[in-house]
């Protein structure tokens, strides 16, 4: 409850940043017609975002017969989460990842790096794919399309200000004058992108406690996302680093030198994490088991696509 009351405010609160930049720089006029653009932009992003993500990262579709073993747990905690069962893709990128993407749990789609499946044990990858199906039940993906088109908007408004030269769009002059329009041309887009950062690295803690909590097994995901950091280290994500804006979708900020739990980063550090992970583990007792995939895991010699990687997941 503290993490959407969280978000709700952040909300707000870029919201009014929006209305008083618009006011400030375009007036009435420049600061409509700067939301309805930043609208359409995002409104046409949120439509296709899944499809446009996935392709980004060049996500390949898999089913119960590439990964059966990988299908039946992703299922089983789909059901686990009240959800329908999500697309399911593998991305052939040694660094371990995840994220998920749709507009809705009926769109969803979750991916997973191969990277993932060959480091995590079995465990492990079930608390990522919870933590994935967690920011499918909270909806996640529309609440950052909402975010992405205030902080948007907001940045046109800025644009709009610099042309307009410190005088409203009605030619009235700026209540701030000169000066006070060039800072908030400056300063209205970083103060926007904290906000956006904020909510990112609010959504995942959510995710973490609400994924723990579709296990049971909050030490878990804990495991898996310190082991996640390790190993990232030294591995570049190439398509992530070419498209750095989808970044906070990862269970792991994907991007290289971005370790500290900062204003600008996308999601808090692994440490905070993996110890409020751990306070919940000693509220909550041990873990339970319904997460788990009947019978051992095999081994079997089917290949990733046209990688060459061996599926351990078969």
């Amino acid at each position: 409850m503290a993490g959407y009351l969280r978000t709700a405010l952040l909300l707000a609160g870029l919201t009014a940043l929006f209305m008083a930049v618009g006011f400030a720089i375009g007036g009435r006029q420049g600061m409509v017609v700067a939301f309805l653009v930043a609208c359409a932009m995002n409104l046409f992003a949120w439509w296709n975002s899944d499809r446009v993500v996935l392709g980004m990262h060049n996500a390949q579709p898999i089913g119960p017969e590439d990964a059966p073993r990988l299908y039946e747990m992703v299922a089983g905690l789909a059901a686990r989460a009240g959800l329908p069962m999500p697309a399911l893709y593998v991305i052939h990128e040694d660094q371990p990842n995840a994220f998920a993407t749709g507009r809705s749990p009926e769109r969803a789609a979750v991916a997973v790096n191969t990277g993932l499946l060959d480091m995590m044990s079995e465990r492990e990858v079930a608390g990522v794919i919870a933590h994935e199906l967690a920011h499918i039940r909270n909806r996640d993906t529309l609440i950052m399309t909402v975010t992405a088109t205030l902080a948007g908007a907001i940045g046109m408004l800025a644009q709009f200000g610099f042309l307009f030269g410190g005088r409203t769009q009605d030619g009235r002059s700026n209540p701030f004058g000169p000066i006070g329009a060039i800072l908030l041309i400056v300063l209205a887009p970083i103060a926007a992108m904290i906000v956006q950062m904020a909510i990112s690295r609010s959504r995942e803690y959510e995710a973490d406690r609400v994924g723990a909590q579709i296990t049971g097994d909050p030490r878990g995901l804990a495991s898996a996302l310190q082991r996640l950091e390790t190993y990232k280290q030294g591995r570049v994500n190439e398509a992530a680093e070419a498209n750095p804006a989808s970044a906070h979708l990862f269970i792991i900020n994907p991007l290289s030198g971005l370790r500290m739990d900062g204003l600008f980063s996308t999601h808090p550090s692994t440490e905070n994490r993996a110890a409020a992970l751990e306070a919940m583990a000693s509220e909550i007792g041990p873990p339970s088991s319904g997460w788990r995939v009947p019978g051992p895991a095999p081994r079997q010699s089917r290949p990733w696509g046209g990688s060459g990687r061996r599926n351990p997941w078969g």
